[in-house]
């Protein structure tokens, strides 16, 4: 069957021609914010297009070949790997939004709870580590602050790749453990909390004004586990953005400078995904995702005592295979929630 029929790409090249003729109309950049916004999801479109066309002629050319020689290995292979890009591209369609095709932001923040929160916060690094390792994104630190005693209290993360902040906008929301403690010598169940927060990666090409008045730069010294990593200058850079109160921090570059740059980056990309959440009138269910990180407020469930089960308590999607979970199995929650 045509890979065509599977991702209907009439309807995308429908879409597509609605909105050239929107564009081509000469009142349209009357309201930038509005010309700005359809030139992305134009792009966007396009993108989506022009992978579904390369996805169907590699499948008519393998077709070809399979008919020639269903026998040759390199050509079973070649369709394995087509059916390999095939199931991740029949979901395309579901990164609709604006920033979806961006990179993105990942901050992870220990509950209250002390050590068992700041261990819990670390496996979930971990295993967002591991699924971003899975997709090929690319991971970089931008801030973490260690736990007293194990695990860390706070991380950020900036994780570039193609739709990245599609993937993972849906992760936003409190995270619950429960589990045998490790650091209890009764050997007690103990539930953990944690929480995650998601922001676009904004490229350079939109817009953002930030009036320098309006931000408050503080620095200060480095923090880390030691050794050659612990800063002796005030290079880390905090940013408050003074009308909306937001606040981004880096420490983890080699100078104040970078420091500076990086921070106002994550500023800029906080700042849009404010803009973008108001606009697309998301606010309550952004606000649903941003209650206190405690008992009753979690998305999911991560059980692993006295039986494994993750449970997504938005569309009730669970596995019992706890440690894949844990190793970065998590599209089937995402795509979940992208379907709904």
């Amino acid at each position: 069957m045509p890979l065509g029929g599977v991702f209907e790409p009439s309807a995308l090249q429908s879409e597509l021609n609605s909105l050239n003729s929107i564009i081509n109309d000469e009142n349209l950049w009357n309201d930038p914010a509005k010309a700005r916004s359809i030139l992305q999801k134009k792009s966007n479109l396009e993108k989506q297009l022009a992978e579904i066309n390369h996805l169907e002629t590699e499948f008519n050319g393998l077709q070809e070949l399979y008919s020639l020689s269903p026998d040759d290995p390199d050509v079973k292979q070649a369709i394995n790997q087509l059916a390999e890009k095939a199931h991740k591209a029949k979901f395309i369609t579901l990164f609709s939004d604006p920033a979806d095709n961006n990179g993105a932001f990942l901050f992870i923040q220990a509950g209250a709870g002390g050590t068992e929160a700041q261990d819990w916060a670390q496996m979930l690094s971990r295993m967002y580590n591991r699924w971003c390792e899975r997709h090929g994104f690319v991971v970089e630190t931008v801030e973490e602050h260690i736990g007293d005693v194990a695990g860390i209290k706070s991380v950020t993360f900036r994780i570039s790749g193609d739709k990245a902040y599609g993937w993972l906008k849906n992760e936003i929301g409190v995270h619950r453990l429960v589990r045998i403690s490790p650091f209890n010598a009764n050997g007690k169940r103990q539930t953990s909390f944690a929480s995650i927060d998601v922001w676009p990666d904004v490229d350079d090409t939109i817009e953002i004004e930030i009036n320098e008045k309006d931000l408050r730069i503080d620095t200060y010294r480095s923090s880390g586990a030691g050794g050659q990593h612990v800063n002796k200058t005030d290079s880390a850079v905090r940013i408050t953005h003074i009308p909306t109160n937001t606040v981004v921090t880096c420490q983890n570059e080699r100078s104040q400078i970078q420091n500076k740059e990086m921070a106002m980056k994550m500023l800029r990309s906080k700042l849009y995904d404010l803009e973008l959440k108001k606009r697309m009138e998301e606010e309550d269910a952004i606000k649903a995702n941003q209650k206190k990180i405690e008992w009753g407020s979690q998305i999911r469930n991560y059980v692993l005592y006295p039986y494994q089960l993750i449970k997504d308590v938005r569309t009730n999607v669970e596995k019992t295979d706890s440690e894949a979970v844990l190793d970065g199995d998590l599209d089937d929650f995402m795509l979940a929630m992208l379907s709904r």
